[in-house]
């Protein structure tokens, strides 16, 4: 009799799952989905229900053969793909590929890779979950109605290549706005007081002024600070209340998955696409012993902070053990769900807490012993005893002036001890407040100087990445296992840079932006998305019909796509209008148009006057024109109209442009086409004819890009290899080097995760 095969959505677990199995089942892997809409239509019949077309995905053949012969003649299938939305579609996808009489399917989720996580989701079977699949398809046909139905329409109206997404654009939008509020901005004078201290013991200290005559004190410039520092010259100082406090500071919970990104972008470092990476290696499994993985965590894509009570409890004992029984708590501490979270999966904690970091770092690489030490001491923390702060703050009077100070000390630093997070205000009033004498009230105090200081106001910050993501979870755009793939999307498209760790709108970001929001206002409303997300989450619960979702949705959307055909303004040539003259003919306004190496500013004259510029915005958003420096590529001549060719600054970096434009449009790399060392890899990019060749950024550091750079910009960092992947059949591979793997070669296609040793 064939045994049973369980099917799970990573090759990388097929190792762990089977250490914890022996012989009893068989184990595959799809290697992520293996159907989907079709890549170059939009595959929705929306007049019929909106039906799905799916298709087998380009490259998944051979994996779809060997699923077919994984389960030859099984009876019994368990389908283990991740357990959330996208890992039932998979799940659905495979069954459907695999269905034949008399065969059971059974549906398994592993929370945990371990082997009590492995044997509970086995023991635990149940049907495919339809709700959750239904909540799958209706988030991937709203994406595809809205993308694939706007994006031809910024092709027509902008320029070809753009694409609109129901997430990303509102998150762009976001960007934009800040934008905007920081160049809106005027900043506002205002000034402090603040009193150098001393009482009958040291240590001295500072104190500021707050109130006159019992009333808050607004201080606008440097005449009202000089009339208060006139008023107190002859006036005592006296200590006119002692407010003393000791507050209980409790830990906060183990981490959800847009958390976890959180603390990780700002204390590690990380991306919120590299947490994820990360994570995803923790939960598959960790080879702590040779030939025997380990799942290192808990599943990582979690809106929850609920925990298996045997955690909470197991974590007890270990603290007690390890740092006393005074930081240990009677029973477990638990947390409560936010309204609208889902409560399918715990937290992410540690599977063991035994695993210490400790214990593990010889076997995890410096970014997943980073990650992993995080996760296991919020864990941790979470079941640790309260911190106790002692609070003093101190009101001081002179005259009718108000003063005040605060300071604090850690009485018990309790979960403090093992961990603090960046989201916690604690490390800063600790940082602002002072050691304080002990003082009395009614004691007079030495004044040693009055200080005062000029301010201004700032204006609102841009976003981090760790910011945005707060923005989107609080704001309810998008779900914790979309958070990476929207950070990526929206910087790949180009709408976005990263600059300096802040999010900034490129000039295509703003024009894009404007254009969407004039006419799909609802779509791209930051409530209206919200709501949506919360259908979808309706959905999954079984209280709302993925059916009427979409109906609600497209019956809006559809008008206002018909509207938008037909009044959108078209900047495609004519370019988007600006307040400013032409200089060169002096009779037409300039317009921002898009080329292929991004906005440039050209006379709206054109062709009559050929005035056309780079240009920057300053911090108020004003427009400024950049005159070229025309420097002459030193013997590089245009094959075309052999003219000499000039070096200039594009989106993309530096390039050739012919001195002949624009009778002459002729454009090179910086390299006169052959961009450095050839790989022999032909460029990946549909419809392209360049190579993959050796380059280097203006840091020096190697990448590889195509010979066709300006008109292709494909890049990449990893070396690429002139040799087609067998299990996909991806026409390249590329070389990965590791601390922990060595060099192997890898498929670039993120669904295949074929890896050789070389």
């Amino acid at each position: 009799m064939s045994k049973p095969l369980i099917i799970v959505e990573s090759p990388t677990k097929v190792k762990t799952i089977k250490k914890y199995i022996g012989d009893q089942y068989n184990v595959t892997a799809t290697s992520g989905h293996i159907k989907d809409l079709p890549p170059k239509e939009m595959g929705i019949d929306i007049e019929n229900n909106f039906t799905p077309q799916y298709v087998s995905i380009k490259g998944k053949q051979n994996i779809i053969k060997s699923l077919k012969a994984a389960a030859a003649n099984a009876s019994d299938i368990y389908l283990a793909p991740d357990p959330d939305r996208e890992g039932e579609a998979i799940a659905y996808h495979t069954a459907d590929i695999l269905k034949k009489k008399g065969r059971n399917f059974f549906r398994v989720l592993f929370h945990e890779l371990t082997k009590n996580g492995i044997q509970e989701g086995l023991n635990a079977v149940h049907e495919l979950n339809q709700d959750k699949y239904d909540a799958q398809q209706a988030r991937r046909i709203l994406d595809r109605l809205v993308g694939y139905q706007i994006s031809p329409l910024l092709w027509r109206k902008v320029q070809g290549g753009l694409s609109a997404g129901r997430v990303q654009s509102v998150t762009v939008r976001m960007i934009c706005e800040r934008e905007r509020a920081i160049q809106a901005f005027t900043p506002v004078e205002y000034w402090s007081v603040t009193a150098n201290l001393e009482g009958k013991n040291p240590p001295p200290f500072e104190a500021k002024l707050v109130k006159k005559n019992g009333k808050k004190i607004d201080i606008p410039d440097r005449e009202h600070a000089d009339e208060i520092l006139d008023a107190l010259k002859n006036e005592t100082f006296m200590v006119d209340k002692v407010i003393q406090k000791t507050i209980k500071r409790n830990p906060l919970p183990p981490f959800i998955t847009s958390k976890l990104q959180q603390e990780a972008i700002g204390r590690l470092r990380f991306s919120a696409k590299k947490t994820m990476i990360v994570a995803q290696q923790l939960y598959e499994g960790i080879e702590i012993s040779p030939g025997e993985p380990t799942g290192l965590i808990t599943y990582m894509r979690t809106d929850s902070v609920r925990i298996a009570n045997e955690a909470a409890l197991e974590a007890q004992n270990f603290i007690q053990e390890r740092f006393g029984t005074e930081y240990g708590i009677d029973t477990p501490r638990f947390f409560k769900n936010k309204n609208k979270a889902q409560d399918a999966h715990e937290a992410i904690r540690p599977t063991s807490v035994f695993n210490t970091p400790e214990k593990v770092a010889p076997h995890l690489s410096k970014e997943q012993l980073e990650l992993y030490t995080l996760i296991w001491k919020r864990f941790m923390a979470s079941q640790m005893a309260h911190a106790l702060i002692d609070q003093k703050s101190v009101s001081i009077q002179s005259g009718d002036y108000t003063f005040n100070v605060s300071g604090s000390t850690v009485r018990f630093p309790g979960f403090m001890t093992l961990y603090t997070s960046t989201d916690d205000n604690l490390d800063k009033e600790q940082k602002k407040q002072q050691i304080l004498p002990e003082l009395e009230e009614g004691t007079a105090l030495k004044l040693i100087k009055l200080e005062p200081k000029q301010h201004f106001t700032q204006p609102p910050p841009r976003f981090s990445e760790a910011s945005l993501v707060k923005e989107l979870e609080e704001s309810g755009i998008g779900r914790p296992s979309t958070y990476a793939t929207i950070l990526t999307t929206i910087r790949d498209k180009g709408y976005v840079d990263l600059v300096n760790r802040y999010f900034r709108p490129s000039e295509l970001g703003f024009l894009v932006n404007d254009l969407l929001v004039d006419n799909f206002p609802d779509i791209l409303d930051v409530d209206f998305t919200a709501g949506f997300e919360n259908n979808l989450d309706r959905v999954e619960i079984g209280e709302l019909s993925y059916l009427d979702v979409l109906h609600s949705f497209y019956d809006q959307f559809s008008q206002k796509l018909e509207s938008a055909k037909e009044n959108m303004l078209s900047i495609k040539g004519v370019g988007f209008p600006t307040d400013l003259n032409c200089p060169q003919c002096g009779q037409k306004k300039l317009h921002i148009k898009v080329g292929k190496n991004g906005p440039f500013l050209a006379c709206s004259g054109y062709p009559d006057c050929s005035y056309s510029r780079n240009f920057t915005r300053d911090e108020k958003g004003n427009i400024h024109p950049v005159e070229p420096s025309f420097e002459l590529a030193e013997g590089k001549f245009c094959e075309k109209c052999k003219k000499p060719m000039v070096l200039k600054q594009g989106r993309y970096g530096e390039f050739l442009a012919c001195s002949g434009y624009p009778d002459c449009k002729n454009t090179q790399s910086v390299n006169g086409g052959t961009s450095g060392k050839s790989t022999g890899v032909k460029c990946p990019e549909p419809d392209c004819n360049g190579e993959l060749t050796e380059r280097k950024s203006k840091r020096g550091k190697v990448f590889y890009g195509c010979s066709r750079y300006p008109d292709c910009s494909f890049a990449t960092w990893d070396r690429p290899i002139d040799q087609e992947c067998p299990q996909c059949g991806t026409k390249y591979l590329v070389e990965k080097i590791t601390k922990k793997q060595g060099t192997f070669l890898k498929c670039p296609n993120p669904d295949c995760g074929y890896k050789e040793s070389k």
